[in-house]
Order: structure tokens, then C-alpha cells, then sequence
């Protein structure tokens, strides 16, 4: 951690969840607990529980949770160190320095004066734009039918047809020139010296999730090459790391992102509503770009031109977001070559509707290797379908290949049977395909595995709730009869506190910094059981702890050295207790 734990707990103590959070989401009291619509997935009834006594919030529906810190990183992507700044800026906290070695503080001062410099350029670019000698620029964006909401959403602005402007500019304001070649913002020769890299050209502000000016793309105002031009790459930008309107897009709230081509299409599709949208920085979609969007959604729409490029730029892509866990659908623009023609063509509902009816990247790929045979010839046909079967048959899970049978039947006109005999024949001939295990006996433990995982999270929330059956619990059930390396940690963390007569769950998150192990942590406090009454939760409790005590028992029976004669009598005593439960007495 960058800060020490008592600055991270001062911090999140100066924040009451439920103020912080209800300045994202509408929450209403119901018990001990408000609840609003999860941010963090569509839905339509409130399972998005925040507790006051615990400081955690909780979604019953897609299973987000955490602390204050885990929301911000949720919700607006901080890391966990801009998470404590925020919260620190909004409880008025001066944080302490970090420390850092020299080197590492040479490193962080010349980010931040490289973006303090693209900042100045980007303010420089903005008012040129608007001022008599962005008027040929200004003409070229209001001809797109950008609006100047738009315009000032995104920082377009404008570089002088003069190639040493930003060069002088930059001078007056105290830059080096040193610091202007790190920026990226300058070129270097012998004949000339430095000058500006951009010059003429209409310019677009690169910024990072954060909105911080990380680099430029400029279109040029004529007919000099390149059309488009980027910055290189520097301290802070690193166009396979980053995609254009992300800053934007990331608040969105849609359960898919649309990823098109360039800066004009993502500006077209946010102006028309889109907010969505998102683009590649003058390069084809990286395996990089796939992981940044796997942070915020499981469902990209391609959106590329309709013509070969694009099509070859969507199969370069599916592969990627595929391994990344993403599912991909291609929208069809045809036939309009861009979203911006199609939306100006035909307006946002059709657009819309095209989304809607997106079509699955299984399918698109399928259509593409269909236009390399004669679908009227008997015999080219038939290896049509050869190439679609050894397609299906590189899926892994039975049930996906069975799907994609019976959509290929469908689309083909193909009996289902028919395909599955060829799916199965690639398989019998050894196209890469790794079969499901399915061995009865391993899915019943898994089950079971499952349901004593369910009373271990019962016991650490009832703690929460009722730290009274502290002295009752801590008696039968150790932090050792925990089954996960996780819920351990978690269940002797909290006993620790509970044995010093502390409470706090959320401390316990600060912890863990990975989102994922938040998201157990929040879980292990949040895990609930149907009951009518008191008296049913008070027998479910007893029920709950005699069936972890047991499991505990028969975990260390199966692990015991036959010859430790210590270890055999602790499971002696422990048995012994076990049968003492039958008669214990549960009082909330």
C-alpha cells in the first residue's frame, strides 16, 4: 500500500458510505440498510443494499461489493491510491508524501510536467480554434454537423497553419525545450530545429480514463499527408494502452461498449446519444485495448467501416476480445460506409435498431469465409460446411458447439443432425478441442463444496450482525475450519477484532486491494438465508455452525498422519464437542 493502514482507515472513517454513494445513486431507507438500483448492472428492482453499521455496500443481483475505497475504483476506475486521495480531497485530509526513490520521483515529476505541457497545448489548440485563425477549421467541423457542445465536450481545437506557433507559445510560458521534446508536441531536424509536430491540422485531445490530457491526433486541414497524425508515444501515452472517448464512455452505464474506428466516429455517435462509444488510437485493437475493455464491460459492438478494411480490422479483433472473455457482435452499416453517414443517412432509432441486431461475431466470421465458396455448387458448399464444422469444433463446452450447430443449421439450411455429425467428425479426427469433464462424482463434490462455502459466508455475516454470538461461535468454530485461504484470512481478521471488542467489517476490506478479492470480502458479509422469524434464525444459526464444525472434522480426519498422536487427539476432543453442539442454545 502507498499509505500507512492508520491513513487509510482515517480516510474511509471520514466517509459515510451512504453519503458518498448516494451522491451516485438514489438510495431510500429500508431496515438497517438503504438500497437503490445497482450502478453497476441494469436492473429494474433495487438490490443494491448500503449499510451504515457495516460501511459496505452490497448487490444481491450481480454481486458488487466492497468498502467506500472499492466503489470509487468501481465506479469511476481510480486506483486504490487516487481512491484514498478523492476521499481524502472530499473529507479535507492532507495526505502525507510518498516516498519514493529518487529515481521513481524523477519518473513521477516528469509525468507530471508532461501533462501539465499537454494541458497548456491542449488550452492553446482550443482558443485557436475559435479565434479568426481557426476559421477554416471551425468551417470543417460545423460541415460534419458537430454542435459546440460537442466540440467543447471533446477540446477540439486547431493548430496553426504556422509550423513553430505552439513552439513560441510554449517558450513565453517558461517550457524548456527539453520538456517540449518529452511532450511528444515537437519535431527535431538539423535544417530547421525544433518545431511544432502538428501545424494545420484540426486537433483532437487524447485523454486518459481520468480526462488528463495524455496526447493529440490532428487531421490536416488539405491535402498533405498523413490525413491523420498522432502523437508518438511518451512517458504518459501509449496508444496501445488507451482508446479514444474512454473518459467518456466509462460512465456510460451501458452494458456494452461500441468500438468503431476513428476520432470522428466516436465524436458522430456520442453527439447522436451514444456515449458509449470508444476507438483505437490510430492502430488495430491490441490484446492491451481487449483487457482495458474487459474492465468495463463483457459485450463489445464492433462498429467498423463496411469496407474491407474494416472488415479485416473486425477479424483481426473478435480473436482478441474472445480471449479476454468479452462477447463480440458486428453491426452491419450497409449501406453506409461509417456511423456517421449511417446516422445522418437514416438518424439514431435505426442506428439503434442496427444494435440491436448485431450480429454474433461466430456468425459474422462465417459470412466472410462463405464469400471464398460458390454456396450453388454441390461440392463447394460441402466444404463450406467442413470449414464451418471445424470451426465449432475449436469450442470448448459441449452445449457452446450444440448452440452453434443449430445456428449454422438454422442460417444454412442444414439439418441439425447433419452438422453434428460433421462437428463430430472433426472431432474424432483430432481438430483442437478440449472436451468438459464430467464425471458425476466431481460435480457432487463440487456441489457440496459449494454449500459448505455457503455456511462458512453465513457465519462470518451473522457475526457482523449479532456480534454477540461472538463467545458462542469462537467456542465450536476456529479460523482454521474455514475451507478457502481467503475466508480464513477474513475469519481471523474479524475474530481479532471481535475478541477486542471491535466491529468493523470495512476495515477488514482496506486489506485487499484487487477488486475481485473485495467483491469475496464484501460477499463473506453480505450472504443471506430465507428465514420467517426469529426463532427459525436462530436454529439456522445452530444448524450452520454444527455443519462447519462437522466439515472441519472431516477435513482434518482425511489429512491426519496416523502416527500424530497429538493431532488424533484433538480430533477425539473436537468430536466430542461436535456432539455437545446438539444441545447448544442460540439467543439473538
Amino acid at each position: 500500500m502507498y499509505y500507512s493502514d492508520d491513513i487509510i482507515e482515517e480516510v474511509r472513517t471520514r466517509n459515510d458510505i451512504v453519503d458518498v454513494i448516494s451522491g451516485y445513486v438514489k438510495l431510500q431507507r429500508k431496515g438497517s440498510s438503504y438500497f437503490g438500483l445497482c450502478p453497476f448492472h441494469n436492473e429494474k428492482s433495487p438490490s443494491f443494499s448500503v449499510s451504515p453499521s457495516k460501511q459496505m455496500y452490497y448487490c444481491f443481483g450481480c454481486g458488487a461489493g466492497g468498502n467506500v475505497f472499492t466503489f470509487l475504483m468501481e465506479y469511476e476506475n481510480f486506483t486504490f491510491p487516487e481512491a484514498v486521495k478523492a476521499l481524502a480531497d472530499r473529507a479535507g485530509m492532507e495526505l502525507p508524501e510518498m516516498e519514493y526513490s529518487e529515481e521513481a520521483k524523477q519518473q513521477r515529476d516528469l509525468k507530471t510536467a508532461v501533462l501539465e505541457v499537454n494541458k497548456m497545448a491542449a488550452k492553446y489548440y482550443y482558443c485557436l480554434l475559435r479565434a479568426p485563425q481557426g476559421a477554416k477549421a471551425m468551417e470543417y467541423l460545423k460541415k460534419r454537423e458537430l454542435s459546440d457542445e460537442t466540440m467543447r465536450r471533446f477540446g477540439l481545437g486547431y493548430a496553426s497553419q504556422y509550423s513553430d506557433e505552439l513552439y513560441r507559445y510554449l517558450k513565453q510560458q517558461g517550457v524548456s525545450d527539453a520538456l517540449m521534446k518529452e511532450s511528444g508536441l515537437m519535431s527535431v531536424n538539423e535544417r530547421q530545429g525544433m518545431y511544432d509536430k502538428f501545424w494545420n491540422r484540426v486537433m483532437f485531445p487524447i485523454m486518459d480514463v481520468n480526462g488528463k490530457v495524455i496526447g493529440f491526433g490532428g487531421r490536416v486541414m488539405g491535402d498533405a499527408k498523413p490525413k491523420y497524425l498522432n502523437s508518438p508515444e511518451t512517458i504518459v501515452f501509449d496508444k496501445s494502452r488507451n482508446l479514444y472517448g474512454l473518459h467518456i464512455a466509462r460512465t456510460a452505464r451501458k452494458k456494452y461498449l461500441i468500438v468503431c474506428e476513428g476520432y470522428m466516429d466516436v465524436i458522430s455517435l456520442h453527439q447522436a446519444g451514444f456515449t458509449n462509444a470508444v476507438a483505437s488510437l490510430g492502430t488495430a485493437l491490441t490484446s492491451q485495448h481487449a483487457s482495458i475493455l474487459k474492465r468495463y464491460t463483457d459485450e463489445v459492438i464492433l462498429t467498423y467501416d463496411s469496407d474491407e478494411a474494416g472488415v479485416k480490422a473486425a477479424l483481426r479483433a473478435i480473436p482478441l476480445l474472445k480471449t479476454a472473455g468479452i462477447a463480440t457482435r458486428v453491426l452491419h452499416m450497409e449501406p453506409y460506409k461509417d456511423p456517421d453517414e449511417f446516422i445522418k443517412a437514416l438518424g439514431t432509432e435505426a442506428f439503434q435498431e442496427r444494435i440491436d441486431h448485431a450480429q454474433n461475431s461466430f456468425m459474422f466470421e462465417l459470412s466472410i469465409i462463405e464469400k471464398s465458396y460458390d454456396m450453388k455448387d454441390p461440392e463447394s458448399k460441402t466444404r463450406f460446411f467442413q470449414a464451418a464444422a471445424e470451426k465449432i469444433a475449436g469450442f470448448e463446452l459441449e452445449i457452446e458447439r450444440e448452440n452453434y450447430i443449430e445456428a449454422v443449421a438454422g442460417a444454412y439450411q442444414i439439418s441439425f443432425e447433419g452438422m453434428r455429425k460433421m462437428v463430430m467428425n472433426c472431432l474424432m479426427q483430432g481438430v483442437p478441442s478440449r472436451r468438459e469433464p464430467r464425471p458425476v462424482k466431481r460435480q457432487e463434490q463440487k456441489e457440496k463444496d459449494s454449500g459448505i462455502l455457503t455456511s462458512q459466508r453465513l457465519i462470518l455475516t451473522w457475526l457482523t450482525e449479532y456480534p454477540g454470538l461472538f463467545a458462542t461461535v469462537k467456542s465450536c468454530v476456529k479460523p482454521e475450519d474455514f475451507s478457502d485461504t481467503l475466508y480464513r484470512k477474513v475469519a481471523s481478521m474479524l475474530y481479532e477484532q471481535l475478541e477486542h471488542g471491535e466491529h468493523n467489517p470495512a476495515k477488514i476490506t482496506n486489506y485487499f486491494t484487487e477488486p475481485e478479492q473485495q467483491r469475496i470480502v464484501a460477499q463473506l458479509f453480505n450472504t443471506e438465508v430465507p428465514v420467517e422469524n426469529r426463532a427459525e434464525r436462530e436454529k439456522a444459526i445452530k444448524e450452520t455452525i454444527y455443519k462447519v464444525v462437522e466439515h472441519g472434522i472431516t477435513q482434518r480426519s482425511r489429512e491426519l498422519d496416523p502416527t500424530d498422536m497429538a493431532g488424533l487427539q484433538q480430533l477425539i476432543d473436537a468430536k466430542r464437542r461436535l456432539q455437545e453442539l446438539k444441545k447448544l442454545h442460540i439467543s439473538l
